[in-house]
């Protein structure tokens, strides 16, 4: 007894030591990938036109991509501004943001797909909890109520494009992200009608996108006045039967993340099994930074997705929020070793180098020949966010 008490004491010990240690490396690891980001956008908007916001970057000429204002990403260059300026306290950072944010304050009113959330929330949501601006939240607020317009009562879903050559009624996994914005909304003044959409969506997305292994399709077909399924497909990944990388990033962050909003167990259940599907996937490479698709064939001589990385430890990181010790520490060591991987040599840019952004290796959509292997926006923004739920929640 004597001899197991003192082991349980030098293992208790030894397992504090290792906790501080990596605290330690940790703060000044986090410290020090905001500072970087401070300069490296600097660095970025000084490439960027006054009506266009930044995708990606061409390495081959020298060029920082960028979209129209009601491209899906034009929510997370200011929602990086946001966290890069909350962190640094950089004047120059928060001009530039809410510069940013005038540019698309039209999108308040847009209807045209589901991106809303991505596009309004990411932006004038971060800016809404650092400043407290009342315009922020009602920019959200009516953004949510264009939100609610695209959801179908006989489907009981949001749906994410209109009809297509191929697709009827189209909802893709990465819905789940939008519907973040309707809950906060309907929490904080907005019409109760936001929260229910959301629950519905979600649930319904439950029942359809999963497979057995709670591995996620990408695309749901539907009837959009009986909710019947026409098929089960993909537009991004390797195939309709595979498990696209960003796509299961998508369906644990907004699992979790109804969870946050409701305290439905069926939620929090549901993240952990995908949760489950992701870290134990044997195509998961040993530095955590998943290939685009973890079905694709010709693993490992394919492409990494550090987007989806990103995603994945932000939500794994909230995960960990919301269930026991032990369960807890394997999701946080997982997302530590994916932000480790993220913030080293190989996925990270050099200052000055990478047109202003921070990581590098991302896949956008290798099937349509669109974004293979370059930086793009929304990796960095999770990276970002990520960084900041670990300094704000196990770093304390």
């Amino acid at each position: 007894m004597i001899l197991q008490n003192i082991t349980t004491g030098l293992f208790l010990t030894i397992t504090s030591l290792v906790f501080a240690q990596n605290s330690k490396q940790m703060s000044k690891l986090i410290q020090n990938e905001f500072q970087l980001a401070d300069k490296q956008y600097k660095k970025l908007m000084k490439s960027i036109p006054q009506d266009k916001m930044p995708q990606s970057y061409n390495a081959s000429i020298d060029k920082v991509t960028t979209k129209d204002i009601t491209w899906w990403c034009s929510g997370f260059y200011p929602g990086s501004l946001w966290m890069i300026y909350e962190q640094t306290g950089d004047p120059e950072i928060r001009k530039e943001a809410e510069k940013r944010l005038q540019l698309i304050e039209p999108n308040k009113t847009f209807t045209r797909d589901h991106d809303l959330g991505f596009m309004m929330f990411t932006s004038f949501g971060n800016a809404y909890r650092i400043t407290k601006n009342p315009i922020y939240k009602d920019i959200i607020l009516t953004s949510a109520e264009s939100l609610s317009t695209r959801f179908r009562p006989g489907m009981q879903a949001i749906l994410s494009w209109d009809k297509m050559a191929d697709f009827k009624g189209p909802v893709i996994i990465d819905n789940m992200m939008n519907l973040e914005m309707l809950n906060w909304a309907a929490q904080n003044g907005g019409n109760k009608k936001l929260e229910e959409i959301a629950i519905a969506h979600a649930n319904t997305t439950m029942k359809n996108h999963f497979r057995s292994d709670y591995s996620s399709y990408h695309v749901i077909d539907y009837n959009v006045n009986t909710g019947e399924v026409f098929g089960k497909k993909t537009f991004q990944g390797y195939s309709d039967s595979s498990a696209w990388a960003r796509g299961q990033g998508w369906a644990l962050y907004g699992y979790t993340m109804m969870y946050r909003f409701t305290k439905n167990k069926a939620y929090l259940d549901q993240a952990r099994h995908i949760a489950k599907f992701i870290l134990n996937n044997p195509n998961l490479p040993e530095d955590k930074i998943p290939f685009w698709d973890f079905n694709d064939p010709k693993i490992p001589e394919v492409p990494r997705d550090a987007s989806a990385a990103a995603i994945i430890a932000s939500a794994l990181l909230e995960l960990g929020q919301y269930v026991k010790a032990d369960e807890r520490k394997n999701y946080i060591n997982n997302a530590r070793q994916m932000i480790v991987s993220l913030s080293g040599d190989h996925y990270q840019a050099k200052a000055g180098t990478n047109g202003g952004f921070l990581l590098m290796h991302s896949t956008g959509g290798l099937p349509l020949h669109s974004e293979i292997d370059v930086p793009l926006i929304y990796a960095d923004y999770y990276f970002l966010e990520a960084l900041k739920r670990y300094k704000d929640w196990y770093l304390q």
